[in-house]
């Protein structure tokens, strides 16, 4: 049958930062279908190409359910489109959305960064369907493909636009704050305070990157074994909902206590800052109390942002709590200890000791399963491209269409032969 948009109506919530709801939207309506997006601030209202098609929120926020009950039942919406599932606005929504039969399409960054996406339905992260899928059930599913493996991704792509889109989106919610006056920000911070800390973030780019790469280079030239820490943003998804931490400081000090107990007196332990970590948490200032307290003072290291690639490859193990660069280490062979829940999170390939066991004699990933299982994600959830550059979303956008236009969700494509054949995209800018 020809692939069509009639007879969906679809309703976009909140997405990333920046204008590609905007082209997804316009995609989808010369598909047939019917589009329609529901904002909650002027920054959702900025990037967004067609106010007649637009849906303002402006009541509390326990209005929303039946508000979004309403806007299903009149406008006869078949399909929701969100970026994430967690914030408040999408959670009460997606619980709802299952109750009236609606298609659920959700994108999240993707869980091999730097050059896919991804998009699954139902849920993402810790309520994605590759949490129930055995590595068993993945190969059973590739047996009707022989596709190639890209190399691993080294770096994030179009992180300069994210930071930029990021600020202009904070910018306009809170430039409008008085025409969304009920408007609550799913995180603890307000829109102003968002939007400092993009502009400081921006502002000290030149600065971290100096101080980067004396820390690199002490680390590389240092000649001593190293464990690598990858670190997450408090405030994320993954990390707030999908953890069993509270705080970042929290896993600061297992790590920390468990590294001093278990490694090697010459090893060293090497912290590397997610790329949008801003300060709001004292990351680089907690570390180094704990090293002191529990000794190592001397052979832990900071480093801020920037590329993991040259750090990666000379480590002897990764730590994280559910990081996606979790899969960098495993694409390499490293031994790799997830305290939290991570779709990559299979027996096969992710430690389980605990934290100083492992640091002493970590276990090393079956690499072959590990293959079959990012082999299995490049033909199902990950589409070559992204959000933030326009490259990116040319790419995206290439393919994903398609992918809410089809009857079945990646997964089940992939186990009827019915899988769209998937570029490989070489380079985001």
């Amino acid at each position: 049958m020809r692939l069509s948009g009639e007879g969906k109506r679809f309703l976009l919530l909140q997405g990333p930062h920046g204008p590609f709801f905007s082209r997804l939207g316009r995609m989808l309506s010369r598909s047939g279908a019917e589009v329609w997006r529901a904002g909650f601030n002027r920054g959702d209202r900025a990037f967004w190409h067609d106010r007649a098609s637009y849906i303002p929120f402006r009541g509390q926020p326990a209005d929303w359910p039946d508000s979004f009950r309403a806007i299903v039942t009149e406008k006869r919406i078949t399909d929701l489109v969100l970026y994430g599932d967690t914030r408040p606005v999408h959670a009460r929504a997606v619980t709802i959305a299952r109750e009236m039969g609606l298609t659920i399409h959700v994108f999240e960054e993707g869980y091999l960064r730097p050059h896919w996406v991804t998009y699954e339905r139902g849920g993402s992260n810790g309520h994605s369907r590759l949490m129930e899928t055995s590595v068993a059930e993945m190969r059973e599913a590739l047996a009707k493909t022989d596709m190639d493996l890209p190399e691993a991704p080294a770096r994030w792509g179009d992180m300069r636009q994210h930071m930029f889109w990021g600020a202009l989106y904070h910018w306009f919610v809170w430039a409008g704050f008085w025409d969304y006056r009920n408007f609550r920000p799913h995180r603890a911070l307000t829109v102003r305070q968002e939007f400092m800390l993009y502009l400081k973030r921006l502002a000290l780019l030149p600065f971290h990157a100096a101080e980067r790469r004396l820390a690199t280079w002490r680390i590389r030239y240092g000649g001593f074994p190293y464990h690598l820490v990858l670190l997450q943003l408090e405030h994320d998804a993954s990390f707030r909902d999908h953890s069993p931490f509270s705080t970042m400081s929290e896993f600061l000090a297992l790590v920390v206590e468990g590294f001093a107990a278990g490694a090697a007196p010459h090893h060293h332990l090497v912290f590397k800052a997610h790329p949008l970590e801003d300060g709001r948490v004292a990351v680089k200032s907690t570390i180094r109390r704990l090293a002191q307290q529990f000794g190592v003072d001397r052979r832990v290291h900071f480093v801020r942002g920037g590329k993991l690639a040259a750090l990666m490859n000379h480590a002897r193990s990764a730590v994280t709590v559910n990081s996606t660069a979790g899969q960098q280490a495993l694409w390499r062979g490293l031994p790799l200890r997830a305290f939290g829940r991570a779709v990559y999170s299979k027996p096969e390939f992710v430690s389980s000791q605990p934290a100083a066991q492992f640091f002493a004699e970590g276990k090393r990933p079956d690499t072959r399963a590990y293959r079959d299982y990012r082999h299995y994600l490049l033909e199902t959830s990950q589409v070559a491209g992204g959000f933030y550059s326009s490259r990116g979303r040319r790419e995206l956008l290439r393919q994903v269409v398609d992918m809410l236009l089809s009857s079945q969700d990646p997964y089940d494509a992939l186990v009827s032969g019915n899988a769209a054949p998937r570029q490989q995209l070489r380079l985001v800018t």
